[in-house]
Protein backbone atom coordinates (compact mmCIF):
# COMPACT_ATOMS: atom_id res chain seq x y z
CA UNK A 1 0.00 0.00 0.00
CA UNK A 2 1.46 3.52 -0.76
CA UNK A 3 1.68 6.29 1.34
CA UNK A 4 -0.84 8.41 -0.49
CA UNK A 5 -3.10 5.10 -0.19
CA UNK A 6 -2.47 4.93 3.74
CA UNK A 7 -3.17 8.64 3.85
CA UNK A 8 -6.82 8.63 2.19
CA UNK A 9 -7.79 5.67 4.11
CA UNK A 10 -7.03 6.90 7.35
CA UNK A 11 -8.87 9.98 6.63
CA UNK A 12 -11.69 8.22 5.32
CA UNK A 13 -11.87 6.56 8.71
CA UNK A 14 -11.32 9.83 10.54
CA UNK A 15 -14.55 11.05 8.67
CA UNK A 16 -16.86 8.30 9.25
CA UNK A 17 -15.79 8.16 12.68
CA UNK A 18 -14.90 11.62 14.05
CA UNK A 19 -11.67 9.96 16.06
CA UNK A 20 -9.82 6.91 15.98
CA UNK A 21 -7.30 4.95 18.26
CA UNK A 22 -3.51 4.27 16.87
CA UNK A 23 -3.82 0.82 17.72
CA UNK A 24 -7.24 0.28 15.70
CA UNK A 25 -5.26 2.01 12.79
CA UNK A 26 -1.85 -0.31 13.13
CA UNK A 27 -4.65 -3.49 12.80
CA UNK A 28 -6.43 -1.96 10.07
CA UNK A 29 -3.69 -0.75 7.63
CA UNK A 30 -1.37 -3.48 8.57
CA UNK A 31 1.54 -1.20 9.27
CA UNK A 32 3.84 -0.69 11.85
CA UNK A 33 3.51 1.40 14.74
CA UNK A 34 6.35 3.94 13.25
CA UNK A 35 5.06 3.73 10.33
CA UNK A 36 1.73 5.13 11.32
CA UNK A 37 2.96 7.36 13.67
CA UNK A 38 5.08 9.23 10.55
CA UNK A 39 2.18 8.81 8.43
CA UNK A 40 -0.01 10.80 11.05
CA UNK A 41 2.87 13.15 12.31
CA UNK A 42 2.71 14.75 8.20
CA UNK A 43 -1.38 14.53 8.37
CA UNK A 44 -1.11 17.02 10.99
CA UNK A 45 1.52 19.15 10.06
CA UNK A 46 -0.87 19.98 6.60
CA UNK A 47 -3.69 20.85 9.75
CA UNK A 48 -5.96 17.76 8.28
CA UNK A 49 -5.76 15.76 11.69
CA UNK A 50 -5.07 16.42 15.52
CA UNK A 51 -3.45 13.80 17.51
CA UNK A 52 -4.72 12.95 20.69
CA UNK A 53 -3.44 10.85 23.83
CA UNK A 54 -3.79 7.32 22.53
CA UNK A 55 -5.45 8.11 18.68
CA UNK A 56 -6.39 11.13 16.37
CA UNK A 57 -9.25 13.52 15.65
CA UNK A 58 -10.39 15.56 13.41
CA UNK A 59 -9.18 19.05 13.70
CA UNK A 60 -12.39 21.89 14.57
CA UNK A 61 -14.03 23.61 11.40
CA UNK A 62 -12.50 26.81 12.20
CA UNK A 63 -8.60 25.31 12.32
CA UNK A 64 -9.06 23.91 8.75
CA UNK A 65 -7.41 26.22 5.75
CA UNK A 66 -8.63 25.80 2.53
CA UNK A 67 -5.26 23.98 1.14
CA UNK A 68 -6.25 21.53 4.08
CA UNK A 69 -9.42 20.79 2.93
CA UNK A 70 -8.39 20.69 -0.91
CA UNK A 71 -5.87 17.91 0.38
CA UNK A 72 -8.44 16.08 2.40
CA UNK A 73 -10.83 15.98 -1.26
CA UNK A 74 -8.22 13.89 -2.46
CA UNK A 75 -9.46 10.22 -2.91
CA UNK A 76 -13.39 11.23 -2.34
CA UNK A 77 -15.82 9.89 -4.97
CA UNK A 78 -18.92 13.01 -5.41
CA UNK A 79 -22.02 12.36 -6.75
CA UNK A 80 -24.05 14.24 -8.75
CA UNK A 81 -27.28 13.81 -9.90
CA UNK A 82 -28.91 16.20 -12.52
CA UNK A 83 -32.27 16.61 -14.41
CA UNK A 84 -30.50 16.85 -17.69
CA UNK A 85 -27.25 16.78 -19.28
CA UNK A 86 -28.56 18.72 -22.57
CA UNK A 87 -29.88 21.73 -21.59
CA UNK A 88 -28.53 24.46 -18.59
CA UNK A 89 -27.23 21.66 -16.66
CA UNK A 90 -23.80 21.24 -18.79
CA UNK A 91 -22.19 24.26 -17.30
CA UNK A 92 -23.07 23.25 -13.84
CA UNK A 93 -21.52 20.00 -14.31
CA UNK A 94 -18.02 21.22 -16.27
CA UNK A 95 -17.83 23.61 -13.00
CA UNK A 96 -18.45 20.95 -10.37
CA UNK A 97 -15.82 18.64 -12.75
CA UNK A 98 -13.02 20.80 -12.91
CA UNK A 99 -13.10 21.71 -9.48
CA UNK A 100 -13.26 18.16 -8.35
CA UNK A 101 -10.26 17.33 -10.82
CA UNK A 102 -8.32 20.37 -9.21
CA UNK A 103 -9.11 18.76 -5.45
CA UNK A 104 -8.20 14.95 -6.57
CA UNK A 105 -11.64 13.91 -6.00
CA UNK A 106 -13.50 11.85 -8.43
CA UNK A 107 -17.00 12.95 -9.98
CA UNK A 108 -19.78 10.31 -10.70
CA UNK A 109 -23.08 11.56 -12.82
CA UNK A 110 -26.63 10.44 -12.65
CA UNK A 111 -29.00 12.08 -15.05
CA UNK A 112 -32.81 11.98 -14.19
CA UNK A 113 -34.62 12.98 -17.21
CA UNK A 114 -37.35 15.19 -14.74
CA UNK A 115 -38.65 12.07 -13.43
CA UNK A 116 -39.23 11.86 -10.10
CA UNK A 117 -38.84 8.16 -9.82
CA UNK A 118 -35.66 8.21 -11.68
CA UNK A 119 -34.19 10.81 -9.09
CA UNK A 120 -34.31 7.91 -6.28
CA UNK A 121 -33.82 5.32 -8.56
CA UNK A 122 -30.17 7.21 -9.68
CA UNK A 123 -29.26 8.76 -5.78
CA UNK A 124 -29.84 5.25 -4.89
CA UNK A 125 -27.51 3.83 -6.90
CA UNK A 126 -24.49 6.29 -6.39
CA UNK A 127 -25.26 5.51 -2.86
CA UNK A 128 -24.68 2.01 -3.17
CA UNK A 129 -21.80 2.40 -5.10
CA UNK A 130 -19.84 4.05 -2.33
CA UNK A 131 -19.83 8.16 -2.64
CA UNK A 132 -18.20 9.98 -0.30
CA UNK A 133 -21.16 13.22 -0.72
CA UNK A 134 -23.62 13.80 -3.03
CA UNK A 135 -24.56 17.21 -5.48
CA UNK A 136 -28.08 16.93 -5.51
CA UNK A 137 -30.54 18.56 -7.67
CA UNK A 138 -34.24 16.89 -7.49
CA UNK A 139 -36.44 17.43 -10.70
CA UNK A 140 -38.79 20.19 -9.44
CA UNK A 141 -38.68 21.81 -5.74
CA UNK A 142 -38.67 19.93 -2.84
CA UNK A 143 -41.67 19.93 -0.70
CA UNK A 144 -43.13 17.97 1.65
CA UNK A 145 -43.38 14.97 -0.54
CA UNK A 146 -39.14 15.05 -0.45
CA UNK A 147 -39.11 15.31 3.84
CA UNK A 148 -38.20 11.47 4.53
CA UNK A 149 -36.53 11.10 1.39
CA UNK A 150 -34.17 13.85 1.67
CA UNK A 151 -34.10 13.42 5.72
CA UNK A 152 -32.83 9.22 4.78
CA UNK A 153 -30.00 9.80 2.04
CA UNK A 154 -27.07 8.93 4.74
CA UNK A 155 -24.67 10.66 2.61
CA UNK A 156 -23.21 14.37 3.22
CA UNK A 157 -25.51 16.03 0.49
CA UNK A 158 -25.63 19.59 -1.14
CA UNK A 159 -28.93 20.96 -2.96
CA UNK A 160 -27.55 22.40 -6.36
CA UNK A 161 -29.78 24.93 -8.11
CA UNK A 162 -32.77 24.49 -5.73
CA UNK A 163 -33.71 26.50 -3.55
CA UNK A 164 -34.48 25.88 0.39
CA UNK A 165 -37.09 27.77 2.39
CA UNK A 166 -36.58 28.39 5.82
CA UNK A 167 -37.96 25.84 7.77
CA UNK A 168 -38.78 23.78 4.37
CA UNK A 169 -37.83 20.16 3.81
CA UNK A 170 -34.40 21.18 2.57
CA UNK A 171 -33.21 23.75 5.05
CA UNK A 172 -31.07 21.46 6.90
CA UNK A 173 -28.99 20.96 4.08
CA UNK A 174 -26.29 22.81 2.41
CA UNK A 175 -27.63 24.80 -1.20
CA UNK A 176 -26.13 26.97 -3.51
CA UNK A 177 -28.24 28.12 -6.58
CA UNK A 178 -28.43 31.14 -8.76
CA UNK A 179 -30.26 33.59 -7.44
CA UNK A 180 -32.90 33.94 -10.56
CA UNK A 181 -35.37 36.38 -8.78
CA UNK A 182 -32.55 38.93 -9.02
CA UNK A 183 -31.77 37.78 -12.40
CA UNK A 184 -35.40 38.46 -13.89
CA UNK A 185 -34.91 42.06 -12.02
CA UNK A 186 -31.71 42.17 -14.20
CA UNK A 187 -34.40 41.62 -17.36
CA UNK A 188 -36.89 44.12 -16.02
CA UNK A 189 -34.19 47.03 -15.31
CA UNK A 190 -32.21 46.14 -18.62
CA UNK A 191 -36.01 47.23 -19.86
CA UNK A 192 -36.67 50.11 -17.76
CA UNK A 193 -33.43 51.84 -18.37
CA UNK A 194 -33.75 52.20 -22.43
CA UNK A 195 -37.84 53.76 -21.75
CA UNK A 196 -39.83 50.57 -21.60
CA UNK A 197 -42.87 51.19 -19.53
CA UNK A 198 -45.43 47.94 -20.21
CA UNK A 199 -43.40 44.47 -20.31
CA UNK A 200 -44.83 41.01 -20.20
CA UNK A 201 -43.57 37.82 -18.55
CA UNK A 202 -43.01 34.58 -21.15
CA UNK A 203 -42.45 31.68 -19.59
CA UNK A 204 -42.95 28.00 -19.69
CA UNK A 205 -43.57 26.00 -16.05
CA UNK A 206 -40.18 24.94 -14.87
CA UNK A 207 -38.54 24.81 -11.21
CA UNK A 208 -36.83 28.48 -12.37
CA UNK A 209 -40.14 29.94 -13.06
CA UNK A 210 -41.76 30.96 -10.01
CA UNK A 211 -38.64 33.21 -9.05
CA UNK A 212 -38.62 34.75 -12.06
CA UNK A 213 -41.95 35.73 -11.93
CA UNK A 214 -41.35 36.93 -8.98
CA UNK A 215 -38.10 38.98 -10.04
CA UNK A 216 -40.07 40.62 -13.22
CA UNK A 217 -43.32 41.78 -10.32
CA UNK A 218 -41.11 43.06 -7.54
CA UNK A 219 -38.59 44.79 -10.38
CA UNK A 220 -41.54 46.45 -12.32
CA UNK A 221 -43.12 47.77 -9.00
CA UNK A 222 -39.17 48.82 -8.14
CA UNK A 223 -39.02 50.64 -11.10
CA UNK A 224 -42.61 52.35 -11.34
CA UNK A 225 -43.57 50.10 -14.14
CA UNK A 226 -47.35 49.04 -15.05
CA UNK A 227 -48.30 45.90 -13.57
CA UNK A 228 -46.74 43.28 -15.89
CA UNK A 229 -48.95 40.81 -17.93
CA UNK A 230 -48.39 37.04 -18.30
CA UNK A 231 -48.32 34.63 -20.82
CA UNK A 232 -47.73 30.91 -19.85
CA UNK A 233 -46.27 28.69 -22.63
CA UNK A 234 -48.20 25.39 -23.11
CA UNK A 235 -46.29 23.21 -25.72
CA UNK A 236 -49.31 20.73 -25.75
CA UNK A 237 -51.39 23.49 -27.75
CA UNK A 238 -50.60 24.93 -31.13
CA UNK A 239 -47.99 27.29 -30.97
CA UNK A 240 -50.19 29.77 -33.62
CA UNK A 241 -52.10 30.39 -30.31
CA UNK A 242 -49.75 31.62 -28.33
CA UNK A 243 -48.00 33.53 -30.73
CA UNK A 244 -51.77 35.45 -31.19
CA UNK A 245 -51.17 35.91 -27.86
CA UNK A 246 -48.10 37.94 -27.77
CA UNK A 247 -48.96 39.87 -30.87
CA UNK A 248 -52.21 41.03 -29.35
CA UNK A 249 -49.89 42.00 -26.58
CA UNK A 250 -48.26 43.72 -28.65
CA UNK A 251 -50.16 45.39 -31.00
CA UNK A 252 -53.15 46.28 -28.76
CA UNK A 253 -51.95 46.42 -25.42
CA UNK A 254 -49.18 48.65 -26.04
CA UNK A 255 -46.66 46.15 -24.64
CA UNK A 256 -43.17 46.67 -25.98
CA UNK A 257 -40.64 44.64 -23.70
CA UNK A 258 -40.97 40.57 -23.55
CA UNK A 259 -39.12 38.62 -20.65
CA UNK A 260 -38.77 35.05 -21.84
CA UNK A 261 -38.13 31.80 -20.24
CA UNK A 262 -36.47 30.67 -21.51
CA UNK A 263 -33.78 30.82 -24.51
CA UNK A 264 -35.07 27.48 -26.31
CA UNK A 265 -38.73 29.50 -26.50
CA UNK A 266 -37.13 32.90 -27.10
CA UNK A 267 -35.75 31.61 -30.16
CA UNK A 268 -38.73 29.91 -30.96
CA UNK A 269 -40.73 33.01 -30.10
CA UNK A 270 -38.19 35.06 -32.09
CA UNK A 271 -39.26 32.87 -35.47
CA UNK A 272 -42.91 32.97 -35.43
CA UNK A 273 -43.65 36.57 -34.33
CA UNK A 274 -40.97 37.39 -37.84
CA UNK A 275 -43.66 35.48 -39.65
CA UNK A 276 -46.28 37.21 -38.27
CA UNK A 277 -44.75 40.65 -39.19
CA UNK A 278 -43.49 41.70 -35.80
CA UNK A 279 -40.54 43.19 -35.66
CA UNK A 280 -37.87 42.71 -32.79
CA UNK A 281 -37.18 45.23 -31.73
CA UNK A 282 -38.49 47.52 -33.88
CA UNK A 283 -42.24 46.74 -32.18
CA UNK A 284 -41.00 44.99 -29.03
CA UNK A 285 -38.00 44.08 -27.09
CA UNK A 286 -36.77 40.93 -26.07
CA UNK A 287 -34.63 39.46 -22.65
CA UNK A 288 -34.33 35.73 -22.74
CA UNK A 289 -33.45 33.81 -19.74
CA UNK A 290 -30.76 31.47 -19.14
CA UNK A 291 -28.33 32.39 -22.26
CA UNK A 292 -27.71 29.19 -23.75
CA UNK A 293 -28.31 29.55 -27.09
CA UNK A 294 -29.31 33.30 -27.21
CA UNK A 295 -26.49 34.10 -29.26
CA UNK A 296 -27.32 31.65 -31.96
CA UNK A 297 -30.44 34.06 -32.93
CA UNK A 298 -31.22 36.47 -35.61
CA UNK A 299 -30.90 39.30 -33.91
CA UNK A 300 -28.63 37.85 -31.21
CA UNK A 301 -31.28 37.82 -27.77
CA UNK A 302 -30.36 39.95 -24.88
CA UNK A 303 -30.01 37.46 -22.26
CA UNK A 304 -29.73 37.03 -18.35
CA UNK A 305 -27.17 34.81 -18.09
CA UNK A 306 -26.92 32.84 -14.46
CA UNK A 307 -23.37 31.49 -13.13
CA UNK A 308 -24.01 27.83 -13.99
CA UNK A 309 -20.11 27.03 -14.06
CA UNK A 310 -19.36 28.81 -10.71
CA UNK A 311 -22.54 27.06 -9.11
CA UNK A 312 -20.69 23.78 -9.67
CA UNK A 313 -17.61 25.01 -8.50
CA UNK A 314 -19.17 26.48 -5.17
CA UNK A 315 -21.17 23.02 -4.75
CA UNK A 316 -17.67 21.01 -4.99
CA UNK A 317 -16.11 23.11 -2.57
CA UNK A 318 -19.49 23.60 -0.39
CA UNK A 319 -19.45 19.41 -0.26
CA UNK A 320 -16.07 18.68 0.22
CA UNK A 321 -16.31 21.19 3.25
CA UNK A 322 -19.59 18.94 4.59
CA UNK A 323 -17.59 15.77 4.47
CA UNK A 324 -14.26 16.92 5.58
CA UNK A 325 -15.78 18.79 9.04
CA UNK A 326 -18.85 16.75 9.29
CA UNK A 327 -21.37 18.30 11.63
CA UNK A 328 -18.95 20.71 12.95
CA UNK A 329 -19.30 22.76 9.75
CA UNK A 330 -21.99 25.29 9.93
CA UNK A 331 -25.30 24.77 7.92
CA UNK A 332 -24.51 27.08 4.45
CA UNK A 333 -27.28 28.97 1.82
CA UNK A 334 -25.40 30.36 -0.70
CA UNK A 335 -26.68 32.51 -3.87
CA UNK A 336 -24.96 33.72 -6.41
CA UNK A 337 -26.05 36.64 -9.01
CA UNK A 338 -27.13 36.21 -12.37
CA UNK A 339 -25.88 39.13 -15.02
CA UNK A 340 -27.05 40.68 -17.90
CA UNK A 341 -25.77 40.00 -21.27
CA UNK A 342 -27.05 42.88 -23.47
CA UNK A 343 -26.88 41.98 -27.56
CA UNK A 344 -29.40 43.38 -30.19
CA UNK A 345 -32.89 42.35 -29.30
CA UNK A 346 -33.56 45.38 -27.09
CA UNK A 347 -33.69 48.56 -28.09
CA UNK A 348 -35.69 51.81 -26.68
CA UNK A 349 -39.00 51.76 -27.74
CA UNK A 350 -40.58 53.71 -30.65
Amino acid sequence: MSVEQRHRLILRQLRDRGSVRLTELVQELGVSAVTLRRDVGHLADQGLLLRVHGGVTLPPAAEQAPAALSAAAAGLTIGMLVPSAHYYYPGVIKGAQEQAGRTGARLVLGISRYEEAEDRAQVRQLVEGGIDGLLLTPSRQPDESHVDWLAGLHVPTVLVERRTELAGPASTLDAVASDHAHGAYLGVRHLAELGHRRIALVAYPSPTTPRIKAGVLSGAAVLGMEAPREIVIDRERPVERLIAEVVRLVREDGVTGLVVHNDEDALSLVRHLGAAGVDIPGEVSMVAYDDEVATFCSPSLTAVAPPKMDVGRCAVDMLIRRVTQGPAASTRHLALLPTLRARESSAPPR
